[in-house]
């Protein structure tokens, strides 16, 4: 599978530079990054949350899981992560289980956790589970500078 659409377009609107990095179809974070040799502090993921007011994407390094209590002061109510039938019908032109970070091209609102701040390169699903997006630390600060930030993560 390609780039979905939707992310294709949004990048080309927003005008960012990146790469894409083929690797063997796999769904693990860890194997993905050791394949392409990047580290998990670079690789970002995404996992999509659901409150009361809604949808969201909390963004943070492979090697981290999401602390849902810190989310949930962030955002000042309960979340929870969203059930799977609910990711693949927002993300509904992307591969289910490979959701892209990049979620305001799906009307989400997004929140990028600080480890992923100051990387010099970042990789991420690209929606498909076999391509990863790659682009500098700088294209990715574009990429996400208005969505809000927080320290949300912690290493598993």
């Amino acid at each position: 599978m390609a780039i979905p659409a939707t992310l294709r377009e949004y990048l080309r609107a927003c005008d960012i530079d990146y790469e894409e990095v083929k690797h063997d179809y796999e769904v693990s974070a860890s194997r993905i990054a050791q394949q392409s040799h990047v580290t998990g502090e670079q690789l970002a993921k995404a996992i999509m949350l659901h409150s009361r007011s809604g949808y969201r994407v909390a963004v943070l390094p492979s090697t981290c899981d999401a602390d849902l209590e810190s989310l949930s002061r962030l955002f000042n109510e309960p979340v929870e992560l969203a059930e799977e039938d609910e990711i693949v019908n927002r993300f509904n032109d992307c591969d289910p289980g490979a959701i892209t970070p990049v979620g305001q091209a799906y009307g989400l609102q997004v929140y990028v956790d600080d480890m992923l701040r100051h990387q010099p390169d970042i990789y991420f699903d690209a929606g498909d589970h076999e391509t990863l997006l790659h682009m500098s630390g700088r294209e990715f600060e574009k990429l996400m500078g208005a969505c809000p930030h927080g320290q949300f993560s912690r290493h598993h």
